[in-house]
């Protein structure tokens, strides 16, 4: 049970729901960028919802069958074809053993994510088979998928052809892209108008946008209050005594660029964070391309725990009509 890597697309690596518990170690979550897609890809083919599956940035693999499988792809639209047949996005499908699968171009969106019926069984690390290349853990080697890589599948008999999810259900960015974010710890230390520039502004997302961080620029450059650096800060105003930084922490270095930290991104250091991306739309930011226009959104604690009470129930949606 297995399939043979024939082109690894521009960047594809195995990735599950993550390895929690290691973050005060310095070793990070990662897991999949969007986990709504992730979830749903494995639910089409009878998997449980954390198998690990393929994550592919921009390009397709090419995967050659080494048995008969029931595929899955969720999250960009990135249209799939067996053997020259096109096949539906968010819709379970046959692969035959010798069958081919490739991806045409992207046409929006960013990351899809491959479930296959049994789920990726390269060997766990950490508890987790998610890739973390600078950790070198997980995954295929700890590094992305590469030609003539033969990728070992788990035991599944895989769910019907056909299965679909409701396109009412598929969450996907909106245009402009909107994240929601909870103010954190070092608000304080910006002007009170910089503050509000920050929400008014338009962001666009900058070519710099991987799986540790996405960039953005465009807006106002924050502007800090007066006041003494602590010792061990250094002089700039974006710098402190280094602290913690909670997934989808957004750091400014120099007050010019917010950086949203996502997946990989290290667990703590010296710049300030403004607050973080609220979890329910942290999903949204795998999907963006550079260049998409980004409006951020200030809400407080009850809005955040409200929207992650949404996402849990379309989850509960989709796992019902998959039922």
């Amino acid at each position: 049970m297995a399939f043979k890597v024939v082109n690894p697309g521009l960047l594809s690596t195995v990735q599950d729901l993550g390895r929690p518990g290691y973050f005060h170690l310095g070793i990070p979550i990662s897991g999949a960028m969007d986990r709504f897609a992730l979830r749903a890809a494995n639910l089409l083919v009878g998997n449980d919802e954390g198998a690990a599956a393929l994550e592919c940035v921009f390009l397709g693999p090419q995967l050659e069958f080494e048995s008969d499988a029931t595929v899955a792809f969720t999250g960009a639209d990135m249209p799939a074809r067996v053997d020259g047949e096109e096949k539906p996005g968010w819709t379970a499908f046959k692969v035959r053993a010798g069958q081919l699968l490739t991806f045409d171009y992207l046409k929006a969106g960013a990351r899809i994510y491959i479930a296959i019926s049994g789920g990726i069984a390269t060997p766990p690390a950490l508890g987790s088979r998610s890739t973390y290349p600078i950790g070198a853990l997980g995954g295929v080697e700890g590094r992305p998928l590469a030609v003539g890589d033969i990728v070992p599948l788990g035991e599944g008999g895989g769910a019907a052809e056909g299965r679909s999810v409701p396109e009412a259900l598929r969450r996907m960015p909106g245009a402009p892209a909107e994240l929601r974010v909870l103010p954190g710890l070092y608000w304080r230390l910006i002007t009170e108008q910089s503050g509000q520039n920050f929400f008014d502004d338009e962001w666009k997302v900058a070519p710099e946008a991987d799986r540790m961080g996405y960039r953005f620029r465009g807006g106002r450059p924050i502007e800090f209050e007066a006041r003494e650096q602590p010792f061990g800060a250094g002089s700039d105003p974006s710098n402190i005594v280094d602290g913690c930084y909670p997934y989808g922490s957004i750091q400014v270095p120099g007050g010019t660029e917010p950086i949203v930290l996502h997946r990989d991104a290290v667990s703590g250091g010296g710049y300030f964070t403004l607050g973080a991306v609220i979890s329910a739309d942290m999903d949204f930011i795998g999907q963006l391309q550079p260049h998409t226009a980004t409006r951020f959104v200030r809400v407080d604690m009850a809005a955040a725990l409200e929207a992650r009470k949404e996402r849990r129930l379309l989850l509960e949606k989709v796992r019902g009509a998959l039922s």
